[in-house]
């Protein structure tokens, strides 16, 4: 991200992500029983997806993301919406899962374990809060995120990790547009200010502009 640039909430980070429009039309493919188009999907989904499942449940990340993928393939059928609509949607049914586990074991959302030293190898910018965006899929970073109080931590990765607009991650957060969007801001805000403790200096403002 060049110096001086804004954080725009929405944008997909990820090296892995798909288009919308060639999502969308994965989506449909799948769901007339295309197996390359539902790997399409899966490669699409699953980098930000494991991301998210780190913050909240640490180790058993991919085991969760394992079994809501398999009901993703078992309900894919029943699916309706638009690109944004799927990542919530598979998004929502990992979440769910991973709450389950959480209830299970009876313990607090783990803590990605990353070694402190690591925050030091967090690259440098002109802009701290492109730093923050540009580093969020590092260890590193996702520790710190894991740092954030809940709200802003989940906010943060369903908007800028998994890419969904304000009104998907309220709908998986099951909570208003508004507070998502201020959890989001408050947790990005708090983010750089973690950056600026671990050596990346900031010479810009931290923004938070909506797309849709």
């Amino acid at each position: 991200m060049r110096p001086g640039a804004k954080i725009v909430a929405g944008q997909r980070w990820s090296s892995d992500s798909v288009p919308a429009p060639d999502l969308a039309a994965a989506v449909a493919a799948a769901q007339g029983g295309s197996e390359e188009a539902f790997r399409l999907l899966y490669r699409a989904v699953q980098p930000g997806l494991l991301r998210y499942l780190r913050v909240l449940v640490g180790a058993e990340a991919e085991d969760v993301a394992a079994e809501a993928w398999l009901q993703v393939a078992r309900d894919l059928a029943t699916f309706r919406g638009d690109a944004d609509g799927f990542r919530g949607w598979v998004t929502t049914i990992a979440r769910h899962r991973a709450l389950d586990q959480l209830r299970q074991r009876r313990r607090r959302p783990a803590v990605v374990d990353a070694a402190a030293d690591a925050l030091v190898e967090l690259p440098g910018a002109a802009d701290t809060a492109g730093s923050a965006a540009e580093a969020v899929a590092t260890d590193a970073a996702l520790a710190l995120i894991a740092r954030l109080p809940p709200d802003q931590a989940e906010a943060v990765l369903l908007r800028v990790v998994m890419g969904l607009d304000v009104a998907a991650a309220a709908r998986v957060l099951g909570k208003r547009p508004g507070a998502v969007r201020t959890a989001a801001y408050r947790g990005l805000r708090r983010l750089a200010k973690y950056l600026e403790q671990a050596g990346v200096t900031d010479s810009g403002d931290l923004t938070l502009r909506e797309v849709r």
